[in-house]
């Protein structure tokens, strides 16, 4: 609840009395559930013992009361009174004895809390009860009915009880809310297997320091961030990519802590440790987002800032009132109707929350990888009516692919491919990699090359099979000497008009024939741009592109408005154009180039694997870098604010109605009191509503 209080040991918060969290972000990947279990054994223990000497208490106390006799009659005359201080002081002594310390606490540190009005209401009805039976003497005739001073030792016991079971119920509930880092760092290995002057030795994570190399076996999890150095493997990166499909590893390809080794073994180089490597980056950011605050907390704290003072006043004032104007026994119906308000108006509800709400809300966006940066981005987020999204990556995979081969006449298309990824198999370009891969799938033969030489002009040179070939634009090619056929010049413009990039291959003075090649729409962006239309949201593509291929794109998804061939200082002016004309912004792209208009944007969504500039510039990253992610954070960001709304909504009403009931305003006119035992029962009830609305989230 409290956010900015922090300790090097466990214990409570000196402002809201609560039992403090461990950090998993600063406690070298303990989560604290050691620290939690105890905590639960040890409310669940003071529970049961408190509930079991509770009901002979509340059984002598109001047997009289049953129909079909009074069962409490074989008790000897006058044991009743001392049998009820017996078994009811161990429970509210020992049993709600950590309330006292709280709410005394509370009044050093002057920070009112629910403590302080429960110590205040168990301590008054406990103590007035004890007096009682101790030295019944003190008391006047007064407040005397048939000549005995009326006990409230059940409702005193009760109340423990009840509030006991209110603080279990809420520890088990934040147990169940810190699931999400606890499958997070469950995901790092607790050891690692270090090479050192050719000897293999099985070393705790903690002691790995950048720069050590280190034997992943198959099956293992990569331990920390680094870079393959010896051997080659598939590696399952879904934690991260959200792709099904293991990824090729081979020498200096980055490999990153957590992920999976399936099929090989490797040596790797260690080169981000401890808290540098992604996966503790992501764990820091949800536990930091998890205790933030959201803004509409401010409010809550301003109210709470004055509550409790006006209850105790409250309490005070009712006191006064039954006693001195209200029916005989007057001190004791003023006794019971100041316990009453104590009870009834403990704000447990009020604090709980909005922090509920936030724990559970980024707990579950963590699980689907939707990384919330803060609180205070679950309330922009909800309110967002357009999204601008950039396209390569975003929208497309982000890696090209050949989508046509057309031959001249006379030329076969396994001869037309092979060539061209001869050539280009001693390129480092990202189109030379898609030739090669399309040769590759299509099971074609590819020649060796010589004399390879790659130009800034956009094409590579080589000789196969001792004839000069040329690959590149088709420009390039015409300006080596081939000439374009008539019949392909035709199909080059076709292909550009569908937002194909066109290489053409030439074997000495005449062009073979063109390949096609497109960055592929990825197959979840359809249903994607669809979700956010349902939500009410505008998308708009910003791109560098060219706008052939922006309105290619832009048609097969429907997408809203395109602007194209943009740079990144162009893509910030459209961000602050849509907010100048009221909307509220949410932009989504790699958190690289697109930083600046992230920045600008209401909302920034970073897409991608968590890069290190994603994770610091955008209120939102998605880790699987899925489009989908957006309308699923959207969506939480809804949920969430919507969640803390009826919270606090249950919280304030219950507290409006319930306090001048305890006070007694029904009384004149209608006879009617709260038992403070009802009200305890009711002030426990309001706390489990408030947890169980909640954990609602969690199957959103």
């Amino acid at each position: 609840m409290c956010p900015g209080v922090e300790s090097d040991k466990p214990g409570d918060c000196p402002k809201c009395g609560m039992a403090l969290e461990r950090n998993p972000a600063f406690a070298g990947g303990d989560d604290g559930s050691a620290e939690e279990a105890a905590e639960v054994r040890s409310l669940a223990r003071r529970f049961w013992i408190s509930a079991a000497l509770t009901v002979p208490v509340v059984f002598i106390a109001m047997g009289h009361m049953l129909p079909g006799g009074d069962p409490t009659a074989w008790i000897p005359a006058g044991w009743g009174p001392w049998l009820e201080f017996v078994f009811a002081t161990p429970v509210v002594v020992w049993a709600g004895g950590i309330f006292f310390v709280r709410g005394w606490r509370s009044v050093v540190h002057r920070s009112l809390n629910m403590f302080t009005l429960i110590s205040l209401g168990v301590g008054a009805a406990f103590l007035y009860s004890a007096a009682a039976v101790l030295v019944p003497g003190v008391f006047p005739e007064s407040v005397r009915q048939n000549g005995v001073v009326g006990l409230y030792f059940e409702a005193a016991a009760v109340i423990t009880t009840l509030v006991l079971l209110g603080q279990l119920l809420e520890a088990k509930a934040r147990s169940r809310t810190g699931g999400a880092i606890r499958a997070l760092l469950d995901l790092s290995p607790k050891t690692a297997t270090r090479v050192r002057g050719g000897e293999e030795e099985t070393v705790p994570v903690s002691e790995i320091e950048a720069g050590d190399r280190l034997r992943v076996r198959p099956g293992e999890r990569i331990p920390v961030d680094g870079a393959v150095t010896e051997g080659k493997s598939a590696v399952d990166e879904s934690m991260v990519t959200g792709e099904p499909l293991p990824v090729e590893k081979g020498e200096g390809d980055a490999v990153v802590g957590g992920t999976v080794n399936q099929s090989g073994s490797f040596v790797m180089r260690a080169e981000k440790v401890g808290a540098e490597t992604l996966l503790a980056r992501i764990v820091q950011m949800v536990a930091e987002a998890q205790r933030s605050r959201a803004p509409v907390q401010k409010t809550v704290d301003r109210i709470a800032a004055w509550f409790v003072p006006a209850v105790v006043g409250v309490a005070v004032i009712s006191f006064f009132i039954w006693w001195l104007a209200g029916p005989e026994p007057s001190l004791a119906y003023a006794v019971v109707n100041a316990v009453a308000v104590l009870i009834i108006a403990c704000p447990c509800a009020l604090g709980l929350a909005t922090p509920m709400a936030i724990m559970v809300g980024v707990g579950r966006g963590a699980e689907t990888g939707v990384l919330i940066r803060n609180a205070a981005v679950f309330e922009r987020a909800r309110s967002v009516t357009a999204l601008v999204i950039d396209k390569t990556g975003t929208l497309t995979e982000g890696k090209p692919a050949v989508t046509d081969v057309i031959p001249a006449d006379g030329v076969g298309k396994d001869e037309l491919l092979g060539l061209a990824a001869a050539l280009e198999r001693h390129s480092e370009h990202p189109l030379a990699a898609a030739i090669v891969a399309a040769a590759k799938e299509n099971g074609t033969a590819i020649p060796e090359a010589r004399d390879f030489e790659a130009s800034s002009g956009g094409g590579v040179t080589g000789e196969v099979d001792g004839k000069r070939v040329v690959l590149g634009k088709p420009a390039f090619v015409e300006e080596h000497g081939a000439e374009m056929p008539a019949a392909l010049a035709g199909r080059l413009d076709s292909l550009r008009d569908g937002a194909r990039t066109v290489v053409a291959v030439a074997r000495g003075d005449t062009v073979l024939g063109l390949i096609g090649l497109a960055d592929p729409v990825k197959s979840t962006s359809r249903a994607a741009i669809q979700a956010l239309h349902d939500l009410g949201v505008r998308v708009v593509m910003a791109t560098g592109d060219h706008g052939g291929t922006a309105r290619a794109v832009a048609a097969e998804l429907g997408i809203d408005e395109i602007r194209a061939g943009l740079d990144p200082a162009a893509k910030r002016e459209i961000v602050e154009e849509l907010r100048r004309g009221g909307a509220v912004v949410a932009m989504a792209g790699d958190g690289i180039n697109d930083a600046p208009a992230l920045a600008a944007a209401d909302v920034g969504i970073a897409m991608g694997t968590g890069t290190d500039v994603a994770i610091e510039s955008a209120g939102i990253t998605l880790v699987k870098g899925d489009l989908a992610g957006v309308a699923a954070a959207l969506r939480l960001s809804r949920a969430t604010t919507r969640n803390i709304r009826q919270n606090l909504f249950f919280a304030f009403i219950y507290n409006s109605l319930g306090v001048p009931v305890a006070a007694g305003v029904l009384y004149p006119f209608f006879g009617i009191l709260l038992n403070p035992m009802i009200a305890g029962a009711a002030m426990s009830l309001s706390s489990v509503s408030v947890i169980a609305n909640a954990l609602r989230l969690r199957r959103k």
